[in-house]
């Protein structure tokens, strides 16, 4: 089983799309369009909520309130990978906590 890395940045993206990356140097599109469909994700819509992500303390998903989060699980499985040309996958990578 592959061990799901944590967040070490997320940065909103245009419309409802976040650019996480991973302390494994790796990076995903997440598209948070799809949880729209989900009543406690509504909030989202609102450009300045949106904006206010933040990881979560120890890199283990994200949240924009006591009540609307996501898992690095989440984030990992369902993001889409982004093409990294800053950084190469076997360079140590700093770790933020």
């Amino acid at each position: 089983m592959q061990s799901i890395p944590q967040v070490d940045t997320v940065q909103p993206i245009g419309e409802m799309r976040l650019l996480v990356r991973f302390r494994n140097g790796e990076q995903r599109m997440y598209d948070c369009e799809q949880l729209l469909t989900r009543p406690q994700f509504h909030l989202l819509t609102d450009p300045g909520f949106f904006q206010a992500v933040r990881v979560d303390v120890g890199g283990y998903g994200i949240s924009w309130s006591d009540d609307i989060d996501l898992s690095e699980y989440e984030l990992y499985t369902n993001g889409e990978p982004v093409a990294n040309n800053a950084t190469h996958t076997d360079a140590p990578t700093p770790h933020r906590q």
